[in-house]
């Protein structure tokens, strides 16, 4: 049965739309006061418009830090669907201050609104990524959250394109700007009544008023679980660096490229458009699972692309203001647009999985708190971007200067977040390889838990059946292999870093022996799922060999499922032995180049029914 459209579904479009309508708003509001403020000059004392600008992304997010406490505790205790009515309900009120500011033009005014504006997304944040979970499916919310960032960055693109527009018209433009965020704000108030009654997930919290305990009680709750932390971690980095960038591109088109407020808004609607097609893509390449090998990926995405943007050779003429159509026609401009487009598409693959992750390792009872957390982690590191901008501007870097420094900090990240994880970007590459080389089916994924620890046993036909399995389970796997093979020129540190389980036989290394059975105990009970190949070598003549009894004395101290499952279509490839000793033919190799292989996977065995023997005979019926 086809699954409906989760943009016509009835639980997800009313909270897609209020999201939408609030970041919309939001971009309307910052990118005219932006303009604003770099073009007409405005300045408060001794603070120049560049670092007014910088100044208004820490007044957004200052809210952030100081009150994600109570805003998480709130969404815990109460039902959220209500919460967001009320919230917009708050946006209104907030927009009708913002309309005073903007028709008098008093920069006062407008940067208490953009304060107020951070509070009241204070508090909409946690409700809007902790009530994904209670509305779909686990399997759903890669594309929920996935259609939610491109939702968020369309919006941004529209907001930024309107605000810059209605702002720039002469005589009207305040009232222009003014009447649309009013409108706005209502509009997504409307929306916010459709979304379904929810029960609050945690109605006997006490809440616990004020900033600084409160604010160390959530980020105990959000440090607590070591990978959901790291999750944070990464996304406060990414919101660091979009910050910063968000920042720079007025001044890097005014002062660097000479070019006007539509140009701004080019760059600005570019890297919308390319964070929303990333968001999208990043949800094809996920295949209705999790797949965190897009965040490495995408980290070192970005720092390729904003390196280039640092050596790019752009030869400024601040006196000359151009225009859009000037500056497509400039030699450079193809180059600065292809960079800008492809780092925005490589930060959606970063922020989607991770935003996922710590959805669905939070327990509903903590789950607003824990993104309230990452709210607090998220303002505090845009702060310090913030900070660090206006110093970088006091020292005399320019914008492409600062942008190869943060190329460099964030590709530190990168191996950072490689050398934490590297099993996550190993398994999107070897999901990548495999579909290079043969056309793979999947049969009963299914049959694969969500968490726990199980041990996968398969007929062993190629040299690279841990290949075709690893990137074809939606879970990361662990392999059992021979310890000589962890030695190998090449791909030896590949199987290291997949956690790869060396083991000996027992007259050649017994210590070897008893090393791989406790780690594969250890790795059991710690959830992972572990991979046996009980034939101990690969097939010489495609049948099925006897199975050795190591899974007996494996389930004895960790009595976990078993799920058996089979390989079709790999023997007689370049891979296998069919022609001797394995990658001996060249000819074949082309010859099977996208060949059609397939991966059963069968119902779990409880521990108690299996034996050696039992499963020997049950694969021998699936694979003859």
């Amino acid at each position: 049965m086809q699954k409906k459209n989760l943009l016509l579904d009835r639980r997800y479009w009313p909270s897609f739309w209020t999201q939408f309508c609030g970041a919309f708003n939001d971009n309307i509001f910052k990118n005219a006061l932006v303009i604003l403020i770099t073009y007409r000059s405005f300045q408060l004392g001794a603070i120049k418009p560049e670092m007014m600008v910088a100044l208004c992304g820490g007044i957004f997010i200052l809210p952030f830090f100081l009150f994600s406490a109570t805003a998480g505790q709130v969404c815990d205790k109460y039902t959220k669907n209500k919460l967001m009515f009320y919230i917009k309900v708050w946006e209104i009120a907030v927009m009708l201050i913002g309309a005073y500011g903007f028709i008098s033009e008093n920069v006062i005014v407008l940067l208490v609104t953009l304060f107020l504006m951070g509070l009241q997304s204070t508090f909409f944040g946690p409700l809007k990524y902790s009530i994904l979970p209670e509305l779909l499916e686990t399997e759903e919310l890669v594309k929920g959250n996935a259609y939610f960032s491109m939702g968020t960055f369309v919006s941004i693109l529209l907001g930024t394109i309107l605000g810059g527009v209605l702002i720039g018209i002469e005589s009207i433009g305040g009232y222009l700007v003014s009447s649309a965020v009013i409108i706005m704000a209502i509009i997504g108030t409307l929306f916010s009544k459709g979304v379904q009654d929810l029960p609050a997930t945690n109605p006997e919290l006490k809440i616990n008023i004020g900033i600084i305990k409160p604010t160390w009680e959530i980020l105990k709750i959000a440090n607590a679980k070591k990978s959901v932390f790291l999750a944070i971690m990464g996304i406060s980095w990414f919101w660091f660096l979009g910050a910063a960038l968000l920042s720079m591109f007025p001044v890097y088109v005014k002062d660097i490229i000479g070019g006007d407020e539509q140009v701004v808004t080019l760059f600005l609607a570019l890297f919308s458009i390319g964070v929303a097609t990333g968001s999208i893509i990043c949800e094809r390449l996920s295949r209705d699972g999790l797949e965190l090998g897009l965040v490495p990926l995408g980290t070192f995405g970005i720092s390729l692309f904003l390196l280039d943007l640092f050596l790019l050779d752009v030869k400024a003429k601040p006196e000359t203001i151009i225009g859009v159509g000037e500056f497509l026609s400039s030699g450079v401009s193809f180059r600065i647009l292809l960079d800008l487009f492809f780092l925005s598409i490589f930060s959606g693959f970063y922020t989607v999985p991770l935003y996922t992750f710590i959805q669905q390792y939070s327990a509903d009872s903590i789950r607003s708190r824990v993104i309230a957390g990452l709210n607090i982690y998220n303002s505090l590191f845009m702060v310090v971007s913030a900070v660090l901008l206006i110093l970088f501007y006091q020292m005399g870097l320019n914008v492409p200067q600062i942008y190869g420094i943060l190329a460099l900090v964030n590709l530190v990240v990168a191996f950072v977040i490689y050398f934490k994880i590297p099993e996550f970007l190993l398994r999107f590459i070897a999901a990548v390889l495999i579909k290079f080389i043969y056309r793979v089916k999947v049969h009963g994924q299914e049959n694969i838990p969500r968490e726990g620890g199980c041990i996968l046993v398969c007929n062993h036909v190629s040299f690279i059946d841990w290949l075709v399995i690893y990137g074809n389970i939606k879970r990361p796997v662990r392999f059992v292999m021979y310890h000589k093979f962890l030695k190998l020129p090449l791909v030896g540190f590949l199987f290291r870093d997949a956690k790869v389980i060396a083991i000996a036989p027992k007259k050649e290394d017994p210590k070897r022996l008893e090393d791989a059975l406790n780690s594969i105990e250890q790795g059991l009970n710690q959830g992972d799922i572990i991979c046996l190949f009980p034939e101990g070598a690969i097939t010489k003549d495609g049948d099925l060999a006897e199975f050795r009894p190591g899974i007996e004395r494996m389930l004895e101290k960790s009595p976990v499922p078993v799920i058996p499952m089979s390989l079709h279509g790999l023997w007689g490839s370049f891979f296998s032995k069919m022609y001797g000793k394995g990658l001996s033919k060249p000819k074949v190799a082309l010859k099977n180049w996208l060949m059609p292989i397939s991966i059963k996977i069968y119902e779990k065995w409880d521990p108690e029914q299996v034996s050696a023997a039992k499963l020997e005979e049950y694969l021998r019926s699936k694979v003859d």
